[in-house]
């Protein structure tokens, strides 16, 4: 596993679970301020061992020790590792979402919106950008323009927003407040290749977002009663294989449109 220095503040490595949902694998990013002591992991990625000690020797061939973990949200593939990563670097983990945390119930470990985090000269603010999930946030660097998405935009295709924890409105206005930052020139992805033209892509994922609900509600004037039937005809071009999923999105989608009759969702 060799790690890609991706900026002048971000490294990633690549976790060995490649699929249809995760694409390549799992992006764990390594965020350390040129010349500094201490790094940042975000997103050590699923439960293994091989990867999450690549990191460690990674952070160890540097002569740095690790300041925290962060989570950009709680999915399994980002956040599996962590408890295993964080009691071998001897740090904290911090997520919105608390049953991460730790140690177990510490009261400064959690994220909050606008929060502002320091490690030896790194800044990251935290950006809530809940949809994907309900704790799903970005982290941005201020100092090179560069956003850490995690799931809500990924580095190649479209990010799912599944019913339950996925809900369609919240992950709209996300998107909106991703479009309307200034000075974002990168984003670094929880999945994919880096995108260096942030604002087509984010304007393309509210574009998709508008014909996908627009097929929905021709799906269901159609006669499809359920999200199965709406799935056949509306994700007719998916592989089958990701026809779960695509149920999930569109409990997500019947959901949001039952309180948004609005054809327009920005």
């Amino acid at each position: 596993m060799t790690a890609e220095v991706v900026t002048a503040r971000a490294t990633r490595l690549l976790a060995a679970n490649p699929g249809p949902m995760t694409l390549e694998g799992t992006n764990t990013w390594i965020l350390r301020e040129p010349g500094a002591s201490s790094v940042v992991v975000v997103d050590p990625g699923p439960l293994l061992e091989p990867h999450l000690a690549a990191i460690l020797d990674h952070v160890e061939s540097l002569g740095c020790r690790i300041e925290t973990v962060l989570l950009t949200h709680g999915h399994y593939d980002h956040s599996e590792g962590a408890a295993w990563f964080a009691a071998h670097a001897g740090c904290s983990i911090r997520s919105v979402d608390p049953m991460f945390h730790v140690p177990p119930g510490a009261p400064d470990d959690g994220l909050a919106d606008g929060e502002v985090l320091e490690a030896d000269g790194l800044r990251l603010e935290v950006l809530t950008t809940p949809g994907h999930t309900a704790d799903s946030v970005c982290f941005y660097l201020p100092d090179e323009g560069s956003l850490l998405t995690g799931d809500t935009v990924l580095g190649r295709g479209t990010s799912v927003v599944a019913h339950p924890d996925g809900t369609l409105a919240p992950y709209l206005d996300s998107l909106n407040r991703l479009q309307a930052l200034p000075d974002v020139h990168l984003l670094l992805p929880g999945h994919g290749p880096v995108v260096d033209n942030p604002a087509d892509v984010l304007a393309y994922y509210l574009q998709h977002r508008a014909e996908r609900l627009d097929q929905v509600r021709a799906a269901v004037a159609a006669g499809a009663t359920t999200p199965a039937e709406v799935v056949q005809a509306v994700y007719a071009e998916v592989p089958p294989i990701l026809w779960p999923a695509a149920e999930r999105s569109v409990r997500a989608q019947l959901d949001y449109l039952s309180t948004h009759p609005n054809p327009n969702p920005a």
